[in-house]
């Protein structure tokens, strides 16, 4: 099965879906995602925009960058000794 990717703004589009009333099994067969994606996704971006969520991106990508920094210079450090 091919994977689907969907964007920010689609996931909180689909998790509003549900605040506004619609049935989490329909609007899983409507966007073609399993239940228990929808559920992580309503545990990981509950109650976030999509400027929110894509803020937390962001963050998590700078993060990634200065743990591999961070994994880069230590490796040096001890290749130093």
């Amino acid at each position: 099965m091919k994977k689907i990717r969907f964007t920010e703004t689609q996931i909180v589009a689909i998790l509003k879906e549900a605040d506004a009333g619609m049935k989490v099994a329909d609007i899983c067969r409507k966007h073609g995602i399993f239940d228990a994606t929808y559920y992580n996704w309503k545990s990981k971006y509950g109650g976030m925009e999509a400027s929110d969520l894509k803020r937390m991106k962001e963050l998590e990508a700078e993060l990634s960058h200065y743990k591999r920094m961070h994994a880069e210079l230590a490796r040096e450090n001890d290749a130093m000794r």
